[in-house]
């Protein structure tokens, strides 16, 4: 877990913190977040730490209005009453943001994982300067719906398609937005009085399943969406994966598809290149003729049986089934989680997926459950917002310089 950039989270920029002196009391205000109710018994042994450390790290958070203590004892052993620990939901806030190429979705998030509240801008174009523009009205009007609550934000999460510079708010390259070496985290920070985290947008999904859903019972997983683009996120060994270039998860440009596919980031052969909506659409328009042809239609066409389109959502499910079959084999995650507003049509890919991933997942890793979960483009800002959270966590206990 990596605190943002200092030049886009300054001290007169953050809300109010937990007191976290140490990264071993971050991991246990974190197990609070993600398993509480929760007794300090169970605390220390998930951590390893004694119950008289738990409570002393503890004590801060309850005095401060982070942790509330469970009015109604449990009993570990007889005559041993035990109260059980949760975080208290809006004694943290954070706005997200998810960027896509025709609109920005925001919202307001708590601690406890609540959307409190959204709004979206429709975007004419997506240059810089006009998405900067549209996450700024966003985060005013989440603000002022909060009233005094604002003083509650501990950050905002913007979550963008590509290679993702978390430590600068740098855009390197998206090519959904047509983006190269953008400083969005400093653009948005000069307009908003937050700290300013700019990630991946799946590596944000990761992580707020990492922490609300699957992740909090499962040893690792993977998150693999379907839609405008083909993405991975992967939690394992503890964290979410985030490579050594800050790049990884990129399933979407494994080169698993036909040679003569050309793919939106100008390389030929990916699988976003037959996978991703847009590919899907454009192959359906080719085979009927029509450059007026959409999405819906593509979709219809095949619900219909109609050959060219069937056979469009036939390829981009033998492209997704190597994928994650390569995923399993390379990683081993426990499960597998199958997102994105592609979903909605997974009965037109399910078949070839499941065939292709049980035609190249080697041995045991054929085991790993596939699972179908709907998201939109709220949780996908929530899962800016949660890597805010993230990251003001992290940024309190490394700011205590113990």
């Amino acid at each position: 877990m990596r605190p943002a950039s200092p030049v886009l989270t300054p001290d007169d920029k953050r809300g109010t913190l937990p007191e976290l002196r140490t990264a071993t009391s971050a991991e246990i205000f974190t197990r609070i977040i993600t398993h509480g109710p929760i007794s300090r018994i169970e605390i220390g042994r998930l951590t390893g730490l004694s119950p008289a450390k738990v409570t002393k790290t503890v004590s801060p958070l309850i005095r401060d209005g982070f942790v509330n203590v469970g009015e109604h004892a449990e009993h570990s052993a007889p005559g041993r009453p035990v109260y059980p620990l949760s975080v208290v939901p809006q004694s943290m806030l954070a706005l997200g943001v998810k960027v896509n190429a025709d609109e920005v979705v925001a919202t307001t998030v708590s601690l406890g994982n609540e959307v409190l509240a959204s709004t979206r801008r429709s975007l004419a174009e997506h240059d810089p300067a006009t998405v900067t523009a549209a996450i700024a009205e966003c985060a005013r009007q989440l603000i002022d719906e909060l009233g005094g609550a604002a003083d509650r934000l501990v950050g905002l999460g913007v979550s963008v398609s590509g290679d993702i510079d978390t430590d600068t708010g740098v855009v390197r390259h998206s090519p959904l937005l047509g983006w190269s070496q953008v400083p969005l985290g400093a653009q948005v920070a000069a307009h908003i009085d937050l700290p300013v985290v700019i990630e991946n947008d799946v590596r944000a999904l990761a992580k707020a399943e990492q922490w609300f859903g699957v992740g909090a019972e499962a040893a690792s997983f993977a998150i693999v969406t379907i839609g405008a683009g083909i993405g991975c996120g992967i939690y394992v060994n503890g964290d979410v994966v985030v490579g050594s270039h800050g790049v990884a998860g990129e399933i979407g440009h494994l080169p698993l598809a036909s040679p003569d596919a050309l793919c939106v980031c100008g390389r030929r052969g990916c699988v976003e290149a037959v996978a991703s909506s847009s590919a899907i659409r454009d192959a359906v328009r080719a085979a009927h003729g029509d450059a007026e042809l959409r999405l819906e239609d593509a979709i219809r066409l095949a619900h219909e049986g109609d050959a060219g389109a069937v056979e469009a959502f036939d390829r981009a499910g033998t492209a997704i089934g190597a994928a994650l079959a390569a995923t399993v084999n390379l990683v081993g995650p426990e499960v597998v989680v199958i997102a994105g507003e592609g979903v909605t049509e997974y009965d037109l890919y399910e078949r070839r997926i499941r065939e292709e991933f049980a035609a190249h997942a080697f041995g045991a890793a054929a085991h790993c459950r596939l699972v179908l979960q709907r998201h939109t483009f709220i949780d996908w800002a929530r899962g800016a917002a949660v890597a805010a959270i993230r990251s003001a966590i992290a940024s309190a206990a490394g700011s205590s310089g113990a």
